[in-house]
């Protein structure tokens, strides 16, 4: 199973065995991807079933709070009183329970197993300024490369800003424009000189190499790990 419905949970038939068919089969299909070195949309995929899962598990117990209660008892050395639930979870809310118990370890063990793939690739990538780095940086060019190639792949990025009542954030979108080859003479400033001609509302660019002398699928891979490093590296 390629993918897994972002509603999978509550989707037809609440029953556990069949929950956690469609589980098992969708994680053995990422597990598929992982060995191949093919993290998104994966990685992201699984971090949001994981966090949906956690917000439906403290919605359950919330709700299972809410429900009307007697007392019990009194404990006098703690000064505590107990108290009962006058109702009981039904069979669908203990089913749900089930499988989110089920359900968050598997999702959470796998996402470890992205990481650990994610943080090798980023391990083994090099990124540097090509030519002098101007002051506006939120527009620039990203020459991606193997080291076993002379393949350059280069892609416009533009940082985004986004804004909440409590916090700032930054994003980042990548465009592709074009694979060229390099050479002795074709070199990352004879690339960055050509897109200065090619596109001149950019006319002093901020741009950067990122190479990797590991062989890892450009799309699924090296595109979204060298996005995140460069957001990390342009000047805000």
């Amino acid at each position: 199973m390629d993918k897994l419905s972002d509603n999978w949970i509550s989707e037809g038939l609440i029953d556990f065995e069949y929950k956690k068919y469609l589980l098992l089969a969708y994680l053995k299909g990422v597990e598929e991807k992982f060995k191949a070195v093919k993290l998104y949309p994966q990685l992201s995929e699984l971090i949001g079933h994981h966090e949906k899962l956690n917000q439906l598990d403290k919605n359950r117990h919330q709700l299972k709070l809410s429900f009307p209660k007697e007392m019990e008892g009194i404990d006098l050395k703690k000064m505590k009183i107990s108290y009962k639930n006058n109702m009981q979870e039904d069979d669908v809310m203990k089913e749900l329970g089930d499988i989110i118990s089920y359900s968050l370890p598997k999702i959470r063990q796998q996402i470890e197993e992205g990481k650990t793939i994610y943080d090798f690739i980023e391990s083994h990538l090099e990124i540097e300024p090509v030519g002098l780095s101007p002051i506006y940086q939120r527009e620039g060019y990203a020459l991606l490369s193997y080291a076993h190639t002379k393949d350059v792949f280069i892609y416009r990025y533009q940082i985004n800003l986004f804004q909440n009542s409590v916090d700032r954030f930054r994003g980042i979108a990548l465009k592709f424009i074009a694979a060229v080859k390099r050479s002795l003479v074709h070199t990352y400033d004879k690339i960055k000189m050509d897109l200065v001609k090619k596109f001149q509302d950019l006319p002093n660019p901020s741009t950067w190499k990122i190479e990797t002398k590991q062989r890892v699928p450009l799309e699924e891979s090296l595109l979204p790990v060298s996005k995140r490093l460069l957001l990390r590296h342009v000047e805000p």
